[in-house]
């Protein structure tokens, strides 16, 4: 699996990477304009990232934009709703309205920190993405 991890606080960006990196390799960004570009890049390699972990409060470019934009450029090379990478928001943004206009704009899941090895397997899970 192709990881993307989008996270501007070292630790967290450092634990992700722990409990991902049994399951692929893993990337990291450090903010949204970072994840854009490289969501871009890898499709345009043709090895396009499974999963992003996309947290939302970052500088230069938040996690909802970059949600927006990496859509935008799947849509944009005729991935549809659905068959790109599985976006997962991890954040410490907890309030309703956030995390319907994050489903809305077409993330799979929104995991509220402290993320904890058990709530990220479980997502991948039911993400289809791995089977243990």
């Amino acid at each position: 699996m192709r990881i993307l991890i989008v996270e501007d606080d070292v630790a967290s960006r450092f634990l992700i990477s722990e409990l991902l990196s049994p399951y692929g390799l893993c990337h990291v960004a450090v903010d949204g304009e970072e994840a854009v570009a490289a969501a871009a890049k890898s499709i345009e390699d043709g090895l396009p990232y499974d999963l992003i972990c996309l947290d939302i409060m970052m500088p230069r470019k938040d996690g909802k934009e970059a949600l927006i934009e990496i859509r935008d450029i799947e849509a944009r090379h005729g991935i549809r709703p659905g068959d790109g990478a599985k976006i997962i928001m991890t954040t410490t943004v907890s309030d309703s309205r956030t995390i319907i206009e994050s489903f809305n704009e077409q993330c799979e899941a929104y995991l509220i920190k402290p993320i904890t090895k058990e709530k990220l397997i479980e997502q991948l899970r039911a993400l289809g993405l791995v089977e243990h």
